[in-house]
This record gives structure tokens, sequence and C-alpha cells, in this order.
């Protein structure tokens, strides 16, 4: 027989939503960085290809 859920406290569901937020804030700062190293040649341990074969075509 089918029973009701229990309602989540607000400060539990203000807990989660605080959490998924700064989850989200830490991957942006982490994916910013990756670029901005990246773009200023200094990426170590990151491999991106540059097609030779483009620069060729030019």
């Amino acid at each position: 027989m089918a029973v009701p859920k229990k309602k989540t406290s607000k400060s539990k569901r203000d807990s989660r939503r605080s959490h998924w937020n700064r989850q989200a804030r830490a991957q942006a700062q982490k994916a910013l960085s990756l670029g901005k190293s990246i773009l200023t040649g200094q990426a170590q341990g990151f491999y991106y290809p540059i097609d030779e074969d483009d620069e060729d075509e030019d």
C-alpha cells in the first residue's frame, strides 16, 4: 500500500542546493583556469593536439 513521503525540511533542502552550487562554482573555476593555462602555453599534464595540416593549407 502506498504511503506518503515525509516532507523534507527547508534546512536540508537549502543545504543540498548550496552544496550543488559550490560544486558547480568549483568546476567552473577549474575549467576557466585550464583554459587560461592552455592559451598561455603553461598547461602541464594536458594534451592539446595542434593539426599541422591546417597550417599548411593556408
